[in-house]
């Protein structure tokens, strides 16, 4: 889990591209039998391709290419489905025995083994070597040993992995935590080749994986090349010849080249098209409701945000955002008032809630300002919001929710915008805990569980919690949540937690945000998986 836990960054949740490019079409071939190539826009990962180190949407696209783990998350109804795993077993929750499929290899022919996932792990959990997803192993036995709060480990590999065979491991849990199989679908977990160990530096330039696809080249800043491989021996093997991910600055840019013939798949239609759009592709716009959410994140590290009364401010804050109008004039139907944390693609039986936020998340000007004056008012009578400004028309809606602020508190200009010009620039900024005033937080679910909306952004010193808020009400219920064996039980906790939230308001939840993408006439089969992921293997080529 990711906090201990952590989903993806589409900040994470959006599409976000970053560095120039030149483009092309995608009509050449090779891999696949033959099949065509798809020319794809793309965004530079922030961190280097290694699995329990990316943890953002432009690197785990990648990732989803070049991995498959004990589970899958399915595309079309995100359940997690047995992947590697022949069986995970465990009579208590909290012990389990995994067993794996025969017959699968990584891509230069090594094997699959136990090893290659228990090596992994105790890889992704080791200090020394900083991944961003370590916190993701922080339920198994001896995590604290090998990723110590401060100081040198006290343990080479974490005691509750143990090998039985080439096809068995077991693994211990601190706790019982009774979904903990259904989070391995997370990319996180993925089975590492002993080359990743024995040439870091030289798998990292052109990482070995064991799903559909391998990398033929990458050039940082301009894009990678995948091509499918022809030896892969799951059963969603890839119905093209491979996939050219392209590098851009402006997914305006990417759009146009779409439109003009010059790339095949575009998978964040900007907010500037969405007027013409239909026009200009018809059935060929897909948009369709994601596990994303957009939220502006307080940081409660900054004293004149976290003294006393400061949840008055923050709540009128969120009162004061028309999140009917700006997700009607700015996002044309591709965004939808949020109204939890969650998301509505999780379904009510999942854990979304359209009544839990209440009021704090309806817009009541009047309310708003009364709320803010008994709170203290705006620090330093200002608040500004942050985002990077590259991709997401963030800047048009970062303008809208000041201009909302604004209207309702009736003193001038008092809420402005702070525009970072890279996803990098501000990603650096927000895990450094630099920024002063709101920030954005988009946030894409790794696998389609509620745990995942709130414990990695919540939790006390969780993997993504870049507010710093912290409450052992909210993390006593979450533990109980991920405890309870009863599914209906603990969704009710998470959501008891949830409420939590509605009443210190570390973050105001903005909006749901749809996956959306469009695509040239001669791709095929093209879909969005339920995290707003093109469902690359399955596109074809004619």
């Amino acid at each position: 889990m990711r906090g201990a836990t952590h989903a993806r960054w589409a900040a994470c949740a959006v599409a976000v591209a970053l560095a120039a490019t030149a483009c092309g079409g995608g009509g050449d071939s090779g891999g696949g039998g033959g099949a065509g190539i798809v020319s794809s826009s793309w965004g530079d990962p922030q961190n280097p391709l290694e699995p329990a180190n990316t943890n953002e949407v432009q690197g785990g696209k990648v990732l989803d290419m070049l991995f498959r783990g004990l589970k899958r998350y399915d595309p079309k109804t995100g359940a997690a489905t047995d992947m590697l795993a022949a069986k995970i077993e465990t009579s208590d929750s909290q012990n389990f025995t995994i067993t794996l499929k025969d017959g699968w290899t990584f891509s230069n022919g090594e094997p699959v083994t136990a090893h290659s996932f228990v090596d992994a792990w105790n890889y992704a959990a080791d200090v020394r070597n900083k991944q961003n997803n370590a916190p993701f192993f922080a339920d198994i036995k001896g995590y604290a040993d090998l990723h110590p709060a401060s100081g040198e480990p006290t343990a080479k590999t974490m005691s509750g992995l143990v090998v039985k065979d080439d096809k068995t491991f077991t693994v211990a849990l601190d706790k019982k935590f009774s979904t903990w199989p259904d989070t391995l679908g997370y990319q996180a977990f993925s089975p590492l080749p002993k080359a990743f160990f024995t040439d870091h530096s030289g798998w990292l330039d052109k990482p070995v994986g064991n799903g559909p696809y391998t990398v033929d080249s990458y050039t940082k800043g301009t894009g990678m090349k995948l091509r499918a491989w022809d030896g892969y021996p799951g059963a969603d093997k890839a119905q093209n010849g491979g996939v050219d991910l392209k590098v851009y600055t402006d997914n305006n840019t990417a759009y146009t080249d779409l439109i003009s013939g010059n790339l095949d798949l575009v998978d964040d239609v900007p907010a500037q098209q969405l007027k013409n759009v239909k026009n200009d592709l018809g059935d060929r716009y897909i948009n369709q409701p994601a596990l994303i959410i957009q939220t502006l994140t307080f940081p409660l590290y900054q004293p004149q945000w976290n003294k006393e009364g400061m949840e008055k401010v923050r709540r009128g804050i969120s009162m004061a955002v028309n999140r009917d109008e700006i997700t009607r004039q700015i996002f044309r139907g591709t965004r939808t008032p949020a109204k939890d944390w969650t998301s509505p693609a999780l379904g009510e039986k999942g854990g979304y809630s359209p009544t839990l936020c209440g009021s704090a998340c309806t817009f009541d000007p009047v309310e708003a300002k009364k709320l803010i004056q008994e709170g203290g008012g705006l620090p330093g009578g200002r608040v500004t919001l942050t985002s990077n400004v590259d991709t997401g028309s963030h800047r048009d809606w970062m303008d809208a929710v000041c201009n909302s602020i604004n209207n309702a508190l009736g003193q001038g200009p008092v809420c402005t915008v702070n525009p970072v010009g890279t996803f990098a620039d501000f990603r650096n900024q927000q895990s450094s805990y630099k920024l002063t005033g709101p920030f954005r937080s988009g946030w894409q679910a790794d696998y389609p569980l509620i745990q995942n909306f709130l414990q990695p952004l919540y939790f006390t010193g969780a993997s993504s919690n870049y507010g710093k808020f912290s409450d052992p009400g909210f993390d006593k219920l979450v533990d109980e949540a991920n405890q309870e064996s009863d599914p209906a039980k603990a969704i009710a906790k998470f959501q008891d937690a949830e409420k939590i939230l509605a009443e210190q308001m570390p973050a105001i939840p903005l909006w749901y945000q749809n996956g959306s993408a469009g695509y040239a006439e001669r791709l095929s089969n093209v879909a969005l998986n339920q995290f707003s992921v093109p469902v690359y293997n399955e596109i074809k080529v004619s």
